[in-house]
C-alpha cells in the first residue's frame, strides 16, 4: 500500500518532465542542449519541492478537478499545459534555426535565481494553504477557511505570483526571446484566473472580503 501510495504521489512529476523533454528535445531536434536540462533540473527539483511533506488530504484534492467551474478548467488547460508545450516548443524552434542571436549567460542565471525564488513562494504558499486546490471552488466540505499565514499576509495569491514569475522568466533560461511571447499569454490567463477566484472568494468564502481589506494586493505588493 505505501508503496503504491509513493507511486501516486510522484508520477505526476515524471510525467510531466516527459511531457517536457519531449517538447523540448523533438522541437529542437537535438538532446545536447544545455538550457534545457536545466529546465528539466529546475521542474525536478520544483516538482519535488511541491510534493515532499505535503498533507495528503491537500494531495487529494489537488487530484480531483471535477468540481472546478468550467471557466477554471479552460484557464488551467492554458496556464498548466498549453502556455507551457508552447513556450517549450517555440524555444526548442528557436534553438533549432537560431531566431534568437545570442543570449547572455548572465540572462541566464538570472532567469534561473527568479525561477527558484519564484517556485520557492508558490511551495510557502502551498505549505501556508491546506486549501490549495488545482481548481477554483470554496471547499466546504472539507472547512475552508480564510487563510492569513506565510506568504498570504502580504499578498492575496502567492501561488500564482510564483507561476507567473516562473513562467516568464523560462524563455530566459531556455535563452529564446520568441518564447516570451506564449510565456506572456499564459501569464495573462494566470491574471485573468486571479482576477475570477478573488471574485469567486468574495462572493462564497466567509471572512475573506475582510481579508481582503487587510491584505490589499493579489499579486504584487504595492502594485495589483
Amino acid at each position: 500500500m505505501a508503496q503504491r501510495a509513493g507511486v501516486k504521489t510522484f508520477a505526476p512529476i515524471f510525467i510531466s518532465l516527459i511531457i517536457t523533454a519531449i517538447c523540448l528535445f523533438v522541437s529542437a531536434g537535438r538532446l545536447d542542449w544545455p538550457n534545457a536540462w536545466v529546465l528539466l533540473g529546475l521542474s525536478f527539483i520544483t516538482g519535488l519541492a511541491f510534493t515532499i511533506g505535503r498533507d495528503p488530504e491537500l494531495s487529494a484534492e489537488r487530484r480531483s478537478v471535477k468540481d472546478g467551474r468550467r471557466w477554471d478548467k479552460l484557464l488551467v488547460g492554458i496556464t498548466v499545459l498549453i502556455g507551457p508545450m508552447a513556450v517549450w516548443i517555440t524555444a526548442g524552434l528557436d534553438n533549432r534555426f537560431h531566431w534568437t542571436n545570442g543570449m547572455s549567460s548572465l540572462a541566464c542565471l538570472a532567469a534561473v535565481t527568479a525561477a527558484l525564488l519564484g517556485a520557492a513562494l508558490t511551495a510557502w504558499a502551498m505549505r501556508s494553504n491546506k486549501f490549495f486546490s488545482s481548481v477554483v471552488r470554496v471547499q466546504k466540505d472539507r472547512g475552508h477557511t480564510v487563510v492569513e499565514g506565510g506568504p498570504y499576509q502580504f499578498i492575496r495569491h502567492p501561488g500564482y505570483t510564483g507561476m507567473s514569475i516562473f513562467a516568464l522568466v523560462t524563455p530566459f533560461i531556455l535563452g529564446s526571446y520568441w518564447a516570451l511571447v506564449p510565456a506572456v499569454v499564459s501569464t495573462s490567463a494566470i491574471v485573468l484566473r486571479t482576477m475570477l477566484e478573488d471574485s469567486t472568494l468574495r462572493r462564497e468564502l466567509d471572512g475573506y472580503t475582510d481579508y481582503a481589506r487587510r491584505v490589499r494586493y493579489r499579486l504584487l505588493p504595492a502594485i495589483w
